[in-house]
């Protein structure tokens, strides 16, 4: 019997299974990806997306970011929430289970960092967590690019693919993804401009701009495959200037696609002034963010170089 002095305590209610999944940031080849050109794309593991999973009567998906909570059973077929379950169960041979799925995340919307694909792969790995399961990354990832064809329309397949595997990739599209090591630890800053930009517009303004002008975009396109291939180069050799120069021809390349805007470009030219060893926009562009390749002492100082150019929020990450 407990003595008055010593009060009962309830006991800890614990999720029945959690999943997670980081951002991402597109180093070299966003759009050109599209179009059969490679790309290189890295985690940023201090954003990240979580969805834990509690008994409940029916199957719910409770959006706690977006006071949003939704019955799976009933939802509409193109609901991104809801088509993660459905899939999922479906991948699994399993009946829609009685959980409520909460989801989190800390990863800003249509900014480019991920967010939809993020927010996907949380939702499976808690799902296998709760069903005891596994599935390889691959097939997670693909389970996740079929949502993200809700989000972006045409999507490329890097988000779901950097975002299942949770490190550096060499992505071709229709080709098997490559994780390739870093030759050193890279320090970037990630710059939001506060501008939301989704990607599926961005997207398809490229590709209207392709179909009116094929053998304009093209070259374009073509440019910015063979920067990303320097780019692996530099980045497996460990050369940061070289890698800064062809993130700055990179931005030009971008700027001629169309998907720029003066807020990134802002931000773009305060990150250089303040010493970055390059800069660029990361995704789909035309807001959202931007990133800067940084040597590690001057984080601090090219970070409030951003801020004061108006970002809203800047993130320091590292990539290896």
């Amino acid at each position: 019997m407990n003595s008055p002095s010593q009060p009962v305590q309830a006991p800890t209610l614990r999720p029945l299974a959690r999943g997670e999944a980081p951002g991402k940031i597109i180093l070299f080849g966003e759009h050109a990806v599209v179009y059969g050109r490679p790309a290189i794309a890295a985690p940023v593991q201090q954003v990240r997306a979580r969805a834990e999973i509690w008994s409940a009567n029916s199957c719910i998906v409770d959006a706690v970011d977006l006071n949003r909570q939704l019955a799976v059973a009933q939802a509409p077929a193109e609901d991104p929430l809801a088509l993660i379950v459905r899939l999922t169960c479906e991948r699994l041979q399993r009946p829609l289970p009685p959980w409520r799925i909460r989801v989190t995340s800390a990863i800003p919307l249509a900014a480019g960092l991920g967010s939809g694909a993020a927010i996907s792969t949380a939702v499976v790995r808690a799902m296998l967590a709760g069903f005891n399961e596994q599935l390889e990354n691959a097939d997670v990832s693909a389970l996740v690019y079929e949502v993200e064809k809700i989000h972006h329309g045409a999507p490329s397949g890097i988000d779901n693919t950097v975002v299942a595997y949770e490190q550096p990739v060499w992505f071709v599209r229709g080709q098997q993804p490559q994780p390739f090591a870093m030759a050193h630890p890279l320090h970037w800053l990630i710059a939001d401009t506060g501008v939301v930009s989704p990607t599926r517009i961005a997207v398809g303004d490229v590709r209207r701009a392709w179909q009116q002008n094929p053998t304009r975009l093209e070259a374009l396109f073509d440019a910015a495959g063979d920067i990303a291939r320097q780019a692996r180069t530099a980045i497996e050799t460990g050369d940061a200037t070289v890698l800064g120069s062809l993130m700055d021809e990179n931005q030009r390349l971008l700027m001629e696609m169309g998907v720029s805007s003066p807020e990134l470009e802002r931000l773009i030219q305060a990150a250089r002034d303040a010493g970055a060893l390059g800069a660029k926009l990361s995704g789909a562009g035309r807001g959202g963010n931007m990133i800067a390749l940084v040597q590690k002492d001057d984080v601090g100082r090219i970070r409030q170089a951003l801020l004061a150019a108006g970002a809203v929020r800047v993130i320091a990450t590292v990539a290896s």
